[in-house]
């Protein structure tokens, strides 16, 4: 499949000409477990972010929620100052109580305070993508994007995205404010997303799927397109977690997947799926295999 590289995969501009490769990485799972506190061994975390720029990965994703603040932490620790074209994107707008707690928080309040958490962790004085992570039930949606839209503004906020949204919250925060990336749970074992996806790519808006292997198991061989996944992947002598990452490349032009690891040797295998050329008729038999 050639040297090893995300460059394979294509480009996206998110908007204003930053343009970034469609295989990023989620850096989710450098924290400790259950996405709580700091990593078993915090020095294989960093040598793990510092082999993500050398693999053609300009895109990071993280959010102040995974740790709490430890995976900005690391990032900054490990690649800052950023080498040139690596687009640091994060998140606000869930706190974590516990362990096992995700909470939405919406505030206008909380998420300055977020915000400005993240800039100093992150060690800039604007991030380049800010992602609301998820509504909150409690404040309306309007205007949570709206203290966001009023701190980019500030110029501390360079492009805006929202993630975990249905079509209606989309439309509502794109009245507001310039929509540069959408983030939806989406993979081959669940495609509930499809509607949102429809519509970013109407508007070139940047799908960010997380849990792009449906957290390890399509890697395992799990779930509803296991049989088809397997015999492809033997096929193309890549494996099962490179096919699906590979199917989500060829799903949408606007897709770019972000998975995620604490494994070196996971990250380069992830990295393959940008080498991994599917033909018309596999990606429709894996896109239209039924539950």
């Amino acid at each position: 499949m050639g040297s090893l590289s995300a460059t394979a995969s294509g480009t996206h501009d998110l908007g204003g000409g930053l343009l970034v490769h469609r295989l990023g990485f989620g850096a989710m799972r450098v924290t400790g477990k259950g996405v709580w506190g700091p990593p078993r061994d915090r020095k294989a975390a960093i040598r793990l972010l510092r082999r993500v720029p050398e693999l053609g990965i300009d895109f990071l994703d993280t959010a102040d929620s995974y740790g709490p603040n430890v995976s900005e932490e690391l990032i900054a620790e490990a690649l800052h100052p950023y080498p040139q074209g690596v687009v640091v994107a994060t998140k606000g707008g869930l706190v974590r109580p516990a362990r096992d707690e995700w909470v939405e928080d919406g505030r206008p309040e909380h998420l300055r305070a977020a915000l400005e958490g993240s800039l100093a962790r992150l060690r800039v004085e604007r991030i380049d993508l800010y992602q609301l992570h998820a509504p909150d039930p409690d404040v309306p949606y309007a205007d949570s994007v709206g203290a966001l839209a009023d701190m980019q503004a500030e110029g501390k906020i360079r492009l805006l995205g929202v993630s975990n949204v249905d079509l209606e919250e989309l439309e509502t925060a794109r009245k507001i404010v310039d929509v540069c990336s959408v983030q939806n749970r989406y993979n081959l074992n669940d495609r509930s997303s499809d509607d949102v996806l429809e519509r970013c790519e109407e508007l070139g808006i940047a799908f960010i799927p997380w849990f792009p292997l449906d957290t390890g198991s399509l890697a395992d061989g799990k779930g509803r397109s296991r049989r088809t996944l397997t015999r492809i992947a033997r096929r193309h002598h890549a494996t099962n977690a490179q096919v699906a990452l590979a199917w989500l490349l060829a799903r949408s032009p606007v897709m770019l997947p972000i998975p995620g690891t604490s494994s070196l040797e996971h990250l380069e295998e992830n990295v393959g799926a940008a080498a991994v050329e599917l033909s018309e008729d596999e990606v429709e038999e894996l896109t239209e295999e039924e539950a």
